[in-house]
């Protein structure tokens, strides 16, 4: 396999003030308070800001009720928008609700597989559903970090997450919500061997100067969070770069859910399907399988097999089975990539139904997933992050290393 001597890689981050990361937060959030009531409800809602509005929108079918207004607003005050001068007012803003029920025809087949329509499940089997729609999601993992991603989405996440936390510590008590972080990495021989380059935008207060806001947030953002052996005299720093960011929010930019994909995974160092996450419920596999791919990728790379795993499943809507399943190692496996499948086939269980009760994923547990990326965390703990069956596998392929020897 060919490898590139050495090359640049970057990834982003955002802070959870960033508009679109205000939708994708009020969307789980809904998701959340109705799970907590209802764990079987069907959920797809989308969010929009703009300005001084917010709209909620898609499908939502639950045998209870919850406050969307209530939950909107309290959202966007955890976020730290209270004043229309920072971009939005959570107790001021106007709020639009356009919900729906779930599509007949797609419930048809979430609520019965293809497969248990046809009788070729067993009597057990009878309550599994189908694929809440098609498409293609994939997992990854590599051994770059201890949390098994890679550096530069893993940096950009704990450098947003960390602009958070100085705003509402008062460590740096004139920033503002809405902020951005991009951080590019140097691997020499696929390994990464330094920092090359730290872009952080963050909004603040009309009369803070720029020097100010530098030199804080090189003190208590960047040094607080970045080993020192992987910056050195040649690793560049732009802070602000346009000089000032005081419009943010939804006054700056408007704002959708499901809009940061890429910073909700692997920043751009995996393939993607093209599926967002937030706002919708473990049946659509979208989500679901996402995670489920996750946790296979990183199983693997913990057990060893590979330093380098991505995974990618693909479905049909009201379909049980996945239609196919994908290992790709990179050239790192110590099996081959056909064994791999051979064993994910045999330890996971990878149909809708199986993918829920696995990483038992009826629970309000996606708020928190919202900002900072659903993999990799160690701040929360998320089922599709256990590396549990990692020594099964690892037990497995060393099997078939000595019956292949």
């Amino acid at each position: 396999m060919y490898i590139k001597q050495s090359h640049l890689f970057t990834s982003e981050s955002v802070t959870e003030g960033h508009p679109d990361k205000m939708c994708d937060q009020i969307s789980d959030a809904i998701l959340d308070a109705i799970l907590l009531k209802d764990p079987n409800a069907r959920v797809a809602c989308e969010t929009s800001v703009s300005s001084d509005l917010v709209v909620l929108s898609g499908e939502i079918t639950t045998n209870d009720n919850v406050d969307f207004i209530k939950i909107v607003r309290d959202t966007i005050r955890y976020i730290g928008y209270t004043n229309s001068e920072f971009g939005l007012d959570a107790d001021t803003c106007k709020i639009l609700i356009a919900l729906n029920k779930q599509s007949s025809d797609i419930a048809m087949g979430v609520n019965q597989a293809l497969e248990a329509r046809e009788g070729l499940m067993t009597e057990d089997e009878i309550n599994q559903i189908g694929a809440g729609d098609q498409g293609l999601m994939f997992g990854f993992a590599c051994n770059e970090t201890e949390e098994l991603m890679p550096l530069p989405m893993y940096l950009s996440h704990k450098l947003a997450r960390r602009l958070a936390e100085v705003r509402k510590y008062g460590l740096v008590d004139y920033l503002r919500p809405d902020g951005k972080v991009q951080v590019t990495v140097e691997y020499e021989n696929a390994k990464p061997v330094r920092i090359d380059t730290i872009i952080i935008s963050a909004q603040h207060k009309p009369e803070v100067g720029l020097e100010k806001i530098k030199n804080d947030l090189q003190r208590y953002v960047i040094s607080y969070v970045v080993p020192p052996e992987l910056v050195d005299e040649s690793t560049k720093y732009y802070i602000n770069p346009t000089g000032r960011f005081v419009i943010g929010g939804p006054k700056g930019d408007a704002g959708l859910t499901g809009r940061k994909i890429i910073v909700d995974t692997y920043g751009g160092f995996s393939r993607h399907g093209g599926g967002a996450f937030s706002g919708k419920d473990p049946t659509k596999v979208d989500r679901s399988a996402a995670y489920a791919a996750r946790y296979v990728a990183k199983n693997i790379v913990a057990a060893g097999i590979a330093n380098k795993c991505e995974i990618q499943l693909a479905y049909s809507i009201g379909v049980a089975a996945p239609v196919s399943i994908a290992v790709e190692t990179f050239g790192t496996g110590i099996i081959e990539e056909t064994k791999i499948v051979q064993l994910i086939r045999k330890y996971f269980d990878l149909r809708p139904a199986g993918i829920i009760r696995m990483l038992n994923l009826r629970q309000p547990i996606y708020f928190q997933t919202a900002c900072y990326g659903h993999f990799g965390r160690t701040d929360i703990k998320l089922p599709w992050e256990n590396t549990d069956r990692a020594e099964l596998l690892k037990n497995e392929a060393e099997k078939i290393i000595t019956k292949g020897s």
